[in-house]
């Protein structure tokens, strides 16, 4: 049997063994309380039964018997029964208070989380409601100033045998020259360190000097 077709969800675990043992679970009406001990029961009568695992099992059974329709069907008197549906002992006091106690705690946790929904839907609501404060007309008085840009340095052309070591000059590598450092001369090249750290080779004719 492949992965896939194992159950996974209490709710189709619960559902299996309603199928598998029709006169102890049930899945509407009048719940039995079940015998005590019959998830070793259960795990013997399913040990080949690639379906279900004991862990799933385990946890499916938890949900059944802490379900309102089950809580409510542990009451003094019962008949427990085994996996068959025959009655095997009856339910003592203890147990129905213990059953009661589980079946108020549970309403109530229900009753907080409600609770809790509606105060969050209700907040949810009241923020869609809210009317949206409409953004400030723009004025001289709060209208920021665009920072003025800087001027294009005016450059001028200079020669391959003017340049020297060391020399502040502005290269063209874009659309706007980059301020650099001539770090080597070499025939028709000029070998510049720029200020963003980079160094390139260029033409001695995209090279130039502040007027």
């Amino acid at each position: 049997m492949s992965e896939s077709e194992k159950l996974t969800k209490s709710k189709d675990v619960i559902a299996y063994l309603a199928e598998q043992f029709p006169n102890c679970f049930s899945l509407q009406g009048d719940a039995k309380p079940l015998k005590i001990g019959i998830f070793e029961d259960l795990a013997k009568r399913l040990e080949d039964d690639e379906k279900v695992s004991k862990t799933r099992l385990r946890t499916a059974l938890r949900h059944y018997t802490n379900s309102w329709r089950y809580l409510r069907s542990v009451k003094v008197g019962s008949e427990r029964v085994d996996l068959d549906g025959e009655a095997v002992e009856k339910v003592l006091d203890e147990h129905q208070q213990h059953a009661a106690e589980a079946l108020k705690e549970s309403k109530e946790r229900a009753a907080e989380r409600a609770k809790q929904r509606k105060a969050a839907d209700t907040k949810s609501e009241d923020a869609r409601n809210k009317p949206k404060k409409k953004p400030a007309p723009a004025t001289k008085a709060n209208k920021k100033p665009k920072p003025a840009r800087k001027p294009a340095p005016k450059l001028k052309d200079v020669e391959l045998n003017s340049l020297s070591v060391g020399q502040q000059v502005q290269v063209k590598a874009g659309n706007r020259p980059m301020p650099g450092t001539v770090v080597e001369i070499d025939k028709t090249d000029v070998q510049v360190q720029l200020a963003n750290g980079l160094s390139m080779k260029v033409k001695a004719e995209n090279v130039f000097v502040k007027q």
